[in-house]
């Protein structure tokens, strides 16, 4: 009897480590945030809400950039270049009550793009799960995935995910539709999946 119950305790603890090494998205708070110029971006923060819930919010700037793609590019490159980190419209309150915290953005001159630098810098995150993903022209994340670990050092960074979206220099814009759309969802399943987050 002493054994069965010493089994019985055994496979529970087991299972409770289990499942405690995964996230338990019950008693979760989940924000998302992104970033999307021509929607990309969007599209797949509104599939991740779509399987973990969440309030989902874009960010926006006090300063919006040019339509125009080339202006865009030279001020964005004079920013990195600068530091400079531009002012936010988009304001978060209870930012604090939030356990996970996805960020999105799509990759600019090889990096993150400087709103998304000003939304970490903004924002403590000391203590959260932030997890990033991100859309590209297909030369990759560049140093985005590294720049969320330098600014959120006291945050719980999970893998990212990332997918190759527009090319706006060459005149392809929203691209989240029919079989690109479905090869998404499939790719955010199996990511979220892997990090054991969904719902």
């Amino acid at each position: 009897m002493k054994r069965f119950v010493f089994h019985f305790l055994l496979i529970n603890l087991c299972m409770i480590s289990l499942y405690a090494n995964g996230q338990s998205l019950s008693n979760k708070k989940i924000l998302i945030v992104y970033l999307s110029r021509t929607n990309n971006t969007k599209a797949i923060a509104e599939i991740i809400q779509s399987e973990v819930g969440g309030k989902l919010v874009a960010l926006e700037l006090q300063k919006p950039y040019p339509e125009n793609y080339r202006q865009t590019v030279e001020q964005v490159v004079q920013e990195d270049e600068t530091g400079y980190l531009p002012p936010l419209k988009t304001k978060i309150d209870g930012i604090q009550d939030y356990d996970i915290v996805f960020v999105g953005f799509p990759t600019w001159d090889m990096q993150m793009p400087p709103p998304m630098k000003s939304f970490l810098h903004q924002y403590n995150f000391a203590g959260k799960t932030v997890i990033p993903f991100n859309t590209n022209a297909g030369y990759g994340v560049g140093s985005g995935f590294e720049t969320v670990k330098d600014l959120c050092p006291n945050s719980k960074i999970l893998d990212g995910f990332t997918i190759t979206g527009g090319i706006e220099r060459d005149g392809i814009y929203f691209v989240m539709r029919g079989e690109k759309e479905k090869q998404a969802r499939d790719e955010i399943k199996k990511w979220l999946e892997k990090i054991a987050l969904l719902k």
